[in-house]
């Protein structure tokens, strides 16, 4: 089982030709709201692509929630961890442009209420083989919940996202951190995305840094592999981090070696990216399996 420790939102997404500049008003082509949150979306991520799937994070008591709620539960996820707190359903800004890169704003609301372990917590933390952790919940709960996982010999993957300095505490916890390229810098002070890998990989763990349309790169005990990416049309990469990492920790649960667990997660990141949204972007495990046979993969 996989557990997911993070944040739930409703995405509020503007799609424009060009991303205003500072002190710039520009006219928007549509508006959507889409459920999301890097917990919610990498939970999603995991269930459609056939992991058994259990979401522990808080919504609000209103329609954003709700709708969070049904979404997840909908696609099999047990949303049973998901509690309902008295302060509104996190909501996250994002604006997309012509090339389909995004910027986003995170309103962490319900989220920010999440701060200590509870015994529900604990239980599906025990009952897991992964966890997947973000950075949109308190910093403190998650280093919590990454040292409590490996306390138990659970295997805790992080995708530190936003990209905040990382206790030494919570990077000793880590066995699998997913940057992107950017958070990876950011973390390690270097812009070169191996070397950042490898000064973040001293500790011990694997990293995997996400490099867009460049593919990804693996580093663990200075060993890099590289991960080529598959060459589609981007429409929206909004969710493609998530998804890569939701189907990464999918593979890994599975016993897949690591070649084909990233080759995977590629498949399903690069399928996310042909459609707009965040969880209206993430493939189903036919649909993955299908985009592999295709690339000629057994």
């Amino acid at each position: 089982m996989i557990a997911v420790l993070g944040s739930a939102n409703m995405d509020l997404v503007v799609t424009v030709d060009r991303a205003p500049g500072r002190g710039e008003t520009v006219t928007g082509l549509e508006f959507t709201t889409v459920p999301g949150g890097k917990g919610a979306n990498q939970a999603l991520a995991a269930a459609r692509a056939g992991g058994d799937v259990a979401f522990l994070g808080a919504v609000g008591d209103d329609d954003f929630g709700r709708r969070v709620t049904a979404l997840l539960a909908g696609d099999g996820v047990d949303v049973s961890g998901l509690v309902v707190s008295d302060q509104p359903t996190g909501t996250a800004h994002i604006t997309v442009d012509g090339t389909g890169d995004n910027s986003i704003v995170v309103v962490p609301g319900a989220n920010g209420t999440v701060t200590s372990l509870t015994d529900a917590h604990r239980a599906a933390l025990d009952a897991a083989e992964i966890v997947l952790l973000q950075l949109e919940l308190p910093l403190p709960l998650v280093t919590a919940a990454a040292e409590y996982a490996r306390s138990r010999g659970v295997r805790v993957m992080l995708t530190p996202a936003p990209a905040v300095p990382l206790p030494p505490a919570l990077l000793a916890a880590v066995d699998v951190l997913v940057p992107n390229e950017h958070e990876a810098a950011l973390l390690a002070g270097v812009a070169d995305p191996v070397a950042a890998a490898r000064s973040l990989a001293a500790a011990g763990g694997d990293v995997v840094v996400t490099l867009g349309a460049r593919g990804a790169l693996r580093v663990r005990a200075g060993a890099v592999t590289a991960v080529q990416a598959f060459a589609v049309d981007a429409v929206d990469t909004t969710a493609a981090g998530d998804t890569f990492a939701g189907v990464l920790a999918v593979g890994l649960a599975a016993g897949l070696d690591w070649d084909a667990a990233l080759r995977r997660a590629s498949a399903a990141a690069a399928l996310s990216v042909r459609r707009p949204g965040a969880s209206s972007s993430m493939p189903h495990r036919a649909e993955i399996d299908a985009f592999l046979a295709e690339a000629g993969d057994a």
